[in-house]
């Protein structure tokens, strides 16, 4: 199986996914850590969370993947929301609440 296409079973099998360095746990940089903070204060329990560090081809897939050059890059119910930004503005907006409404 090509990496694009574990990439895609990835993000269309699980609610939430996180491509990010290091673990929900152990963020490794602090925009992985935010997307994550903002996750776990939007009530999500189960985030499929992807370690790039670990993983040079998925690193490189990914941004192949969403047309997208940076991580974090955070996915619900299979759709592409964006990075830690993206994350903080709709957070800061409701909207994020609303992307979730299925999944908390």
């Amino acid at each position: 199986m090509d990496i694009q296409e574990v990439i895609r079973q990835q993000v269309t099998t699980h609610p939430v996914v996180v491509y990010m360095k290091g673990t929900p746990q152990f963020p490794q940089c602090g925009f992985s850590a935010n997307a994550v903070r903002i996750l776990n204060a939007s009530g999500v329990k189960d985030i499929f969370s992807v370690n790039i560090l670990q993983d040079d081809e998925i690193r490189k897939g990914i941004i192949e993947f969403a047309n997208w050059p940076t991580v974090p890059q955070v996915w619900i119910n299979g759709e592409f929301i964006g990075g830690s930004d993206i994350m903080t503005e709709l957070y800061q907006s409701g909207e994020l609440k609303t992307l979730l409404k299925d999944i908390v």
